[in-house]
């Protein structure tokens, strides 16, 4: 079957599975939104274990709507007094136009894709200062939790503290 091979590999994760009863809550009192991208580990690049953050990814690492509700949530309900906005270099979606990802996509998929918006970023700097003041005036978020706005170097593994 198509699955079989990560059936088995989670077959072996839960052998050693010691999550069992955890409450959920971030350990580290750490949340952060960050980029689907396959080459960022957001736990392992922090020094963090499974139970330390909450994870929100999506393309391009971005505030959206959906992040600042799971970041309020993470506040309020799930220990989190930290948070870190982290987009990284090398982003499909900030090395591309939103014409060349509808063709990309498009070409890929055989059939016409520019009705899909990709939200692109412009200028990821200046994206990454609108996130974290998303979040700094967010009404919901107190002054008390820390915000960070980082860029993740996926050639070097480093964060450089932006914002």
């Amino acid at each position: 079957m198509t699955f079989d091979d990560l059936l088995a590999a989670n077959r072996a994760f839960a052998a050693d599975f010691d999550l069992a009863g955890f409450d959920g809550v971030a350990r580290a009192g750490v949340a952060i939104v960050t980029c689907m991208d396959s080459r960022i580990a957001p736990l392992h690049m922090l020094g963090l274990e499974p139970g330390d953050a909450k994870i929100f990814r999506n393309p391009g690492g971005r505030v959206t709507p959906q992040a600042l509700e799971a970041l309020v949530l993470g506040v309020h309900l799930l220990n989190v007094d930290r948070i870190l906005v982290v987009p990284h270099t090398r982003c499909a979606v900030a090395t591309n136009t939103e014409e060349e990802l509808h063709e990309r996509v498009s070409a890929s998929a055989g059939m016409d894709a520019t009705w899909q918006q990709f939200h692109v970023v412009d200028d990821q700097l200046a994206a990454l200062h609108e996130d974290v003041h998303k979040v700094t005036s967010h009404p919901l978020i107190p002054d008390s939790v820390e915000v960070g706005g980082f860029l993740y170097d996926v050639d070097t593994g480093l964060l450089a503290h932006e914002v």
